[in-house]
């Protein structure tokens, strides 16, 4: 009660405390009077007054009393004020003669006062109902919100004529309505709508138009929105998930609003068509037909595949399967489509050829097409049946290549690899034990509570579902809850102390969520069982024990043995990718929390986040990072755990890799691998592949098949120096990053009051570079513990590398983190599994490939090199001998770990009886001599840049980037003696290695400024050069190196011109450049504008960016930027594969790192006939290039190659 209501009380308790003897005259308006009488006279006795403030004091004492007990009711929300009985006091109290107070004046104040609270009381009561009341109601809706709503199954539906034709079949009892529903719902259209309706219509069929294509390769049409690609993976993942009924919700709730049915596409309504018929539901699928006929849609072959495959399920009469049939020919789809162009499952194709069968009985599905045959001039002799083949086979026994491959399948069904850290041990003290201990509490709490957060998100967006909204629900229940709080946790512990993005993160769970639902579902669909019976066959082709009866690739053989493929799983988009990512993150952060007491053991008890959510700035944007706790940081250092975790993708296979037979199958046994590997949620380039001839692939297919099938193994010697140098403090200059103790320590940030400001910017940019450096080496540390790490364990296992390729051609292996492509510790690592005898040339070929690696003799002849390994013979057998206490002799060398194993390898073979005998496991390289500049030389037909890059005749081998150097250095002098200064300055400093990267590049479309900084970098690493003319120099050295570029290859850069017009062209009138290399990889330039879409909601909004989308306008600057070094990129990998195919034609053993091809020592004689023999490819390129320029010219653009078209004759 507020203290005005109390004071108002004890004023009005003041009157009523004064009683009356007599009536007085009326009271006047206005005067207090009017409401408590008259004023009595005071003129009374001593002891009536005391009897008079007796009897107030009891008065009051009880009125008191009762607002206490109404003031308590009122502080806990109950109302409990009893009713107030007025004190009375005995008549005869204190004598016979005692004052007896009037009953007016008892009943009068007094009572009013109680009415008053009766009144309070009244009021509260009526309140307390009023609130009970409300609660209730409260509690009923919280109840059916709670409760899942009864989930839709008739669609509302616009057009009249079809909602009267639905509801008289819906309320009617015909014998059979659905049967003889659908077949009159699929003749029924849309007619006479309103004329709103009629441009809704024309505008929905317009943008609906590329989505309603007969299924299978299409060209790419319109993307689908972000709402439209969340709606249809929403409905896919239903069905995988068995909530048919709740995809058949969502899709009625968008269909009966007008807003949401314009998102809604054919393939969505095919969709639940499909799970309906899956079933062998009529109703549910008839109700969708009404939709689709309802939005104005024109039923495809994947609707009449859904509609034949549930009446073949549910054995329908013929008379409805026949008007189906005739309705189908009607809308002008062919019945053979339904086998060829849909994809179904084995028992979905059986189901449809029941019903089509039973309606046409002579019907037989369209065989098996013959294999297709590559007509390509270049791979005749590949493919040619006759002349004799050796394809190489491995070299292990049936048997051991059957145990190879069960343990790859328990790999990637397990998703996940723990491997053993080679970081140095910590001793087990006290300390350590008791932060693993702790650690171990902590993450059985962790997972607990990330099973109830996930419960508790699960059931959250099924109540979304229920409301008719597309959620996350289904994919998170494609994968158990214990799969997802396994990821979780594997993303707790490989979060960096420095935190990771979100945006990153989000993506990476997601991939990682897509990954395992992917072999999830091939265990489920009993896909595992089929390939591992098909995979025990295959490997009697590769099997060193067994033989087959006629040799063939690898690709043909597995083609041969009949094996269904299933069909593609389809990619999450990245909106859905992104969204489901960052759901999980965000349980991630709610649910992983530790006691404060490891970050302030003196502070309270309480649960603190172990992960918090900031923001920082890279570059000029602001991003949301997810970073742990530093207690954490400190417990898991404190802890120092001997494991870490890989992802199955992530390692190297421990068995061949599937043959490539299609764009989506091949690689890993179960994960699922691209085979042109692009950003996620790019589509165009998988598009260009599906729609492209399967046979015009067979270059490519078989190419990739064939790398991926060398056999490794490491290089244990040579890892055990690695490892010594590692777990001591690294070597910089052999390439072994040194721990993070050895990182330069920051300056004091503390400066005296009074430093000047120049002192002041100096510590703020040599702090800078401190933590520059201290980062550059932690990530440089990181990789190399993970390669290592991974080599030590797979030291005594025979691995394989599956490969793909980039959008150009450009191949990959597959495992990012230790393989072939790496630097220098990487290559030397590894061997080929197989060794092969020396034979008579090999030795000398190992002696060649060790002076080339040091980078000496670069223009000597191979005679030169070979005379030159003998001389220091001595050198190399003891870096063999003592690679670490000796004369160190291979540290001097450009690639000193490569080195180092090739000395090794020499001394094993000199010291052998019969050094022909000697089996050799080492891969020699054969390197081009700057593979972009052959390339431009060999289409310009210019001379003298060929002879410059060894594609003419010579007795000497010639080094393209020292005879730049050579020109450089010539128009260096000529400007130093007429006395420009930076030219004196650089005298003696104009080196191979200060141009070669620049020269390398230029090729490839480096521009000046680009240049100027790869020079700036070399000059920087000579000590004795004057750092304060690095800036001017390598502006002029920049500009000397283009000018003897263009003098010594004149035609380079008029064809690079020519195709950046032509680019530029395409790029203006609204295309992308495309073209098809010569091994028939069709090309497109991933170059729009940007295209942003934005994942609301949660702890930060998440906004994507990408210049992939191929709806947007090509961004013409990349697009002509672009062209010309992808297109010589193109070139490039076409010869590699065509080496790589006549080689595995001969049974020789290959790999390549782009422009460098690897073999064993006694085979690059064989290697090298096909290496050179790239005459036919040219003459390709130009005939596509004339083919370019005419088509040009029929647009009016023939200007461009005026200056070029003589030159390719």
């Amino acid at each position: 009660m507020s203290a005005l209501r109390w004071g108002r009380g004890a004023a009005g308790l003041g009157w009523a405390l004064r009683s009356r003897s007599r009536p007085g005259p009326p009271a006047e308006e206005g005067t207090l009077g009017g409401i408590w009488g008259p004023r009595r006279s005071s003129s009374a006795s001593p002891c009536e007054q005391d009897r008079r403030k007796d009897w107030g004091h009891a008065e009051l004492l009880e009125v008191l009393e009762a607002r206490v007990r109404q003031l308590q009711a009122e502080s806990v929300s109950e109302v409990t004020v009893k009713k107030v009985d007025v004190a009375r006091l005995p008549e005869n109290a204190g004598g016979g003669g005692g004052f007896q107070p009037p009953r007016k004046v008892l009943m009068g104040p007094c009572g009013r006062w109680a009415e008053k609270l009766n009144r309070e009381k009244r009021t509260m009561q009526k309140r307390k109902e009023r609130l009970e009341v409300k609660l209730e109601m409260q509690a009923e809706q919280l109840a059916r919100k709670l409760q899942p709503k009864p989930l839709r199954v008739e669609p509302q539906l616009q057009h009249g004529p079809l909602a009267d034709c639905l509801r008289r079949f819906t309320h009617g009892i015909p014998e059979s309505p659905w049967e003889e529903q659908l077949a009159q719902v699929l003749q029924e259209t849309p007619q006479r709508l309103s004329h709103e309706e009629e441009q809704a219509l024309v505008r929905r069929k317009r943008r609906r138009r590329a989505e309603a294509q007969p299924a299978g390769p299409q060209p790419a049409g319109p993307q689908l929105t972000g709402p439209q690609q969340k709606l249809l993976s929403f409905l896919e993942c239903c069905l995988l998930t068995g909530h048919l009924p709740l995809a058949h919700h969502v899709l009625v709730t968008h269909h009966s609003r007008p807003r949401k049915q314009r998102l809604l596409t054919l393939a969505m309504y095919n969709t639940v068509m499909l799970g309906w018929a899956r079933q062998g539901s009529f109703k549910g699928l008839v109700y969708v037909f009404f939709m689709v006929k309802d939005a104005g849609l024109t039923p495809d072959l994947v609707s009449y595949a859904a509609a034949l495959q549930c009446m073949g399920r549910l054995d329908q009469d013929v008379h409805t399967i026949r008007r189906c049939l005739q309705q189908m020919t009607q809308d002008g789809l062919q019945l053979q489509g339904l086998f060829t162009g849909v994809a179904l499952s084995e028992e979905e194709r059986a189901a449809l050829l029941k019903a089509v069968v039973k309606a046409k009985p002579t019907f037989s599905p369209p065989p098996r097409p013959p294999p297709p045959v590559n007509t390509s001039t270049l791979l005749r002799e590949v493919y040619a049946k006759d002349g004799t083949v050796s394809y190489p086979k491995l070299h292990l026994p049936l048997k051991t290549l059957q145990g190879l491959f069960q343990q790859q399948l328990r790999m990637e069904l397990g998703t996940t690899v723990y491997v053993e850290s080679v970081e140095k041990a910590s001793p087990m003290t006290k300390e350590v034990v008791k932060a693993r201990k702790t650690l171990k509490n902590l993450r059985v709490q962790w997972e607990a509570a990330l099973h109830q957060v996930l419960q508790e998100t699960k059931a959250s967006l099924a109540r979304e579902a229920h409301e008719g909204h597309p959620t996350l629900y289904p994919h998170l229940c494609l994968l158990s809850e214990q799969e997802f709080v396994q990821m979780l946790m594997q993303a707790l512990q490989a979060l960096p102390a420095q935190g990771e993005s979100l945006l990153s993160l989000a993506h990476q769970l997601g991939m990682r969520a897509f990954n395992r639902h992917v072999v999830h579902s091939k265990q489920l669909n009993k896909q595992v069982q089929a390939l591992e019976q098909h995979y025990m066959q295959y490997l009697h082709l590769l099997a060193s024990d067994t033989q087959v009866a006629e040799p063939c690739l690898p690709r043909q053989y597995w083609e041969a043995l009949g094996v269904p493929e299933a069909p593609p799983v389809q990619p999450w988009p990245l909106p859905v990718l992104v969204q489901l990512g960052k759901q999980l993150a965000e349980m991630l952060v709610q649910a992983v929390q530790m006691p404060r007491s490891l970050a302030a053991p003196q502070g309270a008890c309480r649960l603190i986040p172990v992960l918090y959510h900031v923001y920082s700035f890279r570059s000029y944007r602001q991003i949301g990072i997810l970073k742990p706790h530093p207690a954490f940081t400190q417990l898991l250092a404190a802890a120092a755990e001997p494991t870490l975790t890989f992802e199955a993708v992530d390692m190297p296979m421990l068995c061949p890799p599937l043959p490539w037979t299609s764009p989506h199958a091949g690689a890993f046994l179960l994960s699922p691998t691209k085979l042109m590997r692009a950003a996620d949620g790019t589509m165009q380039h998988q598009h260009l592949l599906e729609c492209c001839p399967p046979a015009a692939l067979h270059g490519a297919l078989d190419a990739l098949t064939q790398l991926g099938n060398c056999a490794w193994r490491v290089n244990g010697h040579l890892l055990d120096l690695v490892l010594e140098l590692f777990r001591a403090k690294g070597c910089s200059h052999l390439g072994v990053p040194p721990p993070p103790s050895e990182a330069p320590r920051p300056p004091e940030c503390r400066l005296p009051p009074g430093t000047p400001p120049a002192h002041k910017a100096e510590v703020r940019r040599e702090l800078a570079r401190c933590l520059k450096v201290a980062r550059e080496m932690h990530s440089l540390r990181a990789e190399a513990l993970y390669r290592l790490s991974l080599a030590h364990h797979l030291r005594h296992c025979v691995f394989w590398l599956p490969h793909n390729m980039d959008f150009r051609g450009r191949t990959y292996p597959c495992p990012p983190h230790f393989n072939h492509l790496g630097g220098d510790l990487a290559r030397a690592l590894l061997q080929f599994a197989e060794g092969r005898p020396l034979g008579p040339h090999g030795l000398d070929w190992l002696k060649i490939h060790l002076v080339n690696l040091t980078g000496l003799k670069k223009r000597e002849s191979l005679q030169a090199r070979l005379a030159f390994a003998n001389e220091v013979m001595d050198d190399i057998l003891d870096s063999a001998d003592q690679p670490m206490t000796g004369r160190k002799w291979w540290m001097e060398a450009e690639e000193p770990w490569q080195a180092l194993a090739c000395c090794m390898e020499i001394a094993g073979a000199v010291r052998t009886p019969d050094p022909a005998a000697y089996v050799s496991h080492l891969p020699v390289h054969q390197d081009g001599s700057c593979n972009g500049l052959q390339h431009y030389a060999a289409l310009g037909r210019d001379s003298v840049g060929a002879a410059s890059v060894n594609l003419m005749p010579s007795d000497l081998p010639q080094d393209v980037y020292s005879g730049v150097a050579a020109q450089v250095e010539i128009f260096r002098r000529q400007d130093a003696e007429q006395g420009q200064r930076v030219a004196q300055v650089l005298e003696g400093f104009v080196s191979r290695k200060v141009v070669k990267q620049t020269v390398m590049t230029v090729v490839y479309g480096v521009t000046r400024y680009g240049g100027r900084l790869q020079i700036e970098k070399r000059l920087r690493e000579l000590s004795d050069f004057p750092q304060e003319y690095v800036w001017e120099a390598s502006h002029y050295l920049v500009r000397q190196v283009f000018n003897s570029l263009q003098e010594m290859f004149s035609s380079t850069r008029a064809i690079q011109n020519w195709l950046t017009e032509s680019a530029r062209l395409i790029s203006h009138v609204g295309s992308a450049v495309e073209w098809v290399t010569p091994l028939g990889i069709p090309v497109i330039q991933p170059y729009h504008q940007d295209s942003k879409f934005v994942v609301k909601g949660g702890i930060q909004s998440l906004t994507c960016s990408s210049s992939k989308d191929s709806s947007q306008k090509p961004n013409t600057l990349k697009q002509k930027n672009g062209f010309p070094p992808n297109f010589i990129h193109s070139l490039d990998s076409s010869h590699m594969m065509l080496t790589a195919l006549h080689c595995y034609r001969k049974g020789l053993t290959f790999v390549s790192v782009h422009d460098c091809f690897w073999t064993h020592a006694a085979d690059v004689p064989v290697m090298n006939q096909w290496r050179h023999a790239d005459g036919a490819l040219t003459d390709d390129v130009v005939t596509w290039l004339e083919d370019l320029e005419l088509e040009l010219g029929q647009h009016g653009c023939d200007k461009v190659g005026v200056s070029i078209g003589k030159q390719w004759h």
